[in-house]
């Protein structure tokens, strides 16, 4: 069950663009060449873990360890979406990375989201960028760029 947040109209603000950032989509350096969906960033206690190329930590849901996307409506909301390009062009593997990345299709807007090792990327919508505050919170957890999941 989703844990009940008090907003004020700042906050709500604010984590609707979060949420905006987090949901641009990414766009390929050339046709048909793959682009990396993510990049790192190093988040004290944490590590290097996954983020999002505007350097949001990047989580997987556990709810969702068999590769179907059930974190819609209000859980979508607080945790928002990696979208993947238009074309779902992806790179499978990147060096310094472990494990592959891939695209699955939402079932509530019928786009692809990023997955890694088969499983969606979200971010946190009250989380700035470079910030992990949110690690097992809801069943949610964020990856390390080694592969771990906290």
């Amino acid at each position: 069950m989703m844990q009940h947040v008090r907003h004020n109209a700042a906050s709500t603000i604010g984590a609707a663009l979060l949420a905006a950032v987090g949901t641009v989509a990414l766009a390929s350096p050339a046709v048909g060449a793959p682009k990396a969906p993510v990049s790192t960033i190093t988040a004290p206690g944490f590590g290097t873990v996954l983020a999002t190329r505007g350097r949001q930590a990047l989580y997987i849901y556990n709810q969702e360890k068999d590769g179907k996307v059930r974190c819609t409506g209000a859980c979508k909301a607080a945790w928002p979406v990696l979208y993947a390009p238009t074309s779902g062009n992806v790179a499978k593997r990147l060096k310094g990375f472990k494990g592959t990345f891939g695209t699955v299709r939402r079932p509530d807007d019928k786009r692809l989201q990023v997955t890694w090792n088969g499983r969606p990327v979200y971010t946190y919508a009250h989380e700035g960028p470079g910030q992990v505050r949110c690690n097992n919170v809801d069943g949610f957890f964020v990856v390390r760029a080694s592969g771990k999941i906290f």
